[in-house]
């Protein structure tokens, strides 16, 4: 199954950013993406992050892209009956609406949950990846391992990467 979000109004992501772990376990969530789950979360600033269904990392998004969940969920059992396939509608939406609420400030800065600090999904830094309806959120040695589908990603997030170190390095 896939993550094809709501689709609410025009919010999309795109653009890529690398943020270093900060003090207590904080992260910046990128300038482009804060305005995009603000403007999606109604003004208030607070994102979703959801475990992605079939890569290892982390999907973020604003409050809005819950609004087409229960449609999704019924065409997709529509079209699994259509294809005589098994479909669970009460595992689909323990997918889709088991995202967490996380709170940042002006900033950006937001404390991982524990959950998934817990499933290994957070280390010393996290690149973010625009997908349009969301965006990805990846540790880099989770993000290496993938295929050549994620070429370019992996490209970005090295450099990224050394744009942030080199940043942190001059403080």
């Amino acid at each position: 199954m896939e993550w094809v979000l709501g689709v609410s109004g025009a919010h999309r992501y795109n653009g890529q950013a690398y943020s270093l772990s900060g003090d207590k376990g904080r992260y910046v969530l990128p300038p482009a993406f804060r305005k995009v789950v603000k403007e999606s979360s109604g003004g208030s600033k607070t994102l979703c992050l959801a475990v992605h269904d079939r890569y290892n990392c982390l999907i973020g998004f604003g409050l809005s892209h819950t609004d087409g969940f229960d449609d999704q969920i019924e065409k997709e059992e529509e079209r699994a009956i259509r294809r005589g396939e098994d479909f669970d509608p009460d595992a689909r939406a323990a997918q889709l609406y088991g995202f967490e609420q996380v709170p940042f400030d002006d900033s950006g800065r937001f404390v991982m949950p524990e959950t998934f600090r817990d499933l290994d999904l957070a280390g010393d830094g996290l690149y973010f990846h625009g997908s349009g309806k969301f965006f990805m959120v990846w540790k880099p040695e989770e993000l290496e391992q993938m295929g050549n589908d994620f070429r370019a990603a992996k490209a970005s997030c090295k450099s990224q990467m050394a744009k942030a170190e080199a940043k942190a390095s001059k403080k």
